[in-house]
């Protein structure tokens, strides 16, 4: 290995900092749509992000590069694998929708905020129509205050 011990600690200090910045990126992106709670049904260390109770991403901030799973439309899935070598089809998870997207710096942040919304809108389009009649009062309910 080269450089020095104290090099290499600054370079993964550094490197830790920016996954922080991403993480805290994607999780306030993701909490500020309407309607979306985090939830932890896999433990502490990963957040579940839900609008009406559908999933609609979750991270796993312990990965090294920490990771984003999310829904894309089975096309636009398989364009983002075929340009990015860092996005694979979704870990445990249904390969056609979802996608696993390693925040390592090589997919740009608004790219991965469309996919975020992407996500969150195919989700929505999927939920009943009682839950987005639901949703649609939470968000007028929430604009009145």
């Amino acid at each position: 290995m080269s450089g020095s011990p104290e090099t290499r600690s600054e370079g993964a200090s550094v490197k830790s900092a920016v996954h922080k910045q991403v993480i805290e990126r994607c999780h306030h992106h993701l909490l500020s749509m309407p309607g979306v709670t985090e939830d932890r049904p896999f433990g502490p260390e990963v957040p579940v992000f839900k609008v009406m109770g559908k999933m609609i991403a979750y991270l796993s901030p312990d990965r090294d590069p920490p990771w984003l799973t999310l829904k894309l439309d089975p096309a636009m899935g398989q364009l983002a694998r075929s340009t990015y070598a860092s996005v694979h089809a979704g870990y445990h998870m249904n390969k056609d929708h979802w996608n696993t997207i390693l925040l390592d710096g090589t997919v740009p942040d608004t790219e991965i905020t469309a996919w975020i919304e992407e996500s969150y809108e195919l989700v929505v389009s999927g939920l009943t129509k009682a839950k987005r009649c639901r949703l649609q009062q939470e968000i007028e309910g929430a604009s009145k205050t």
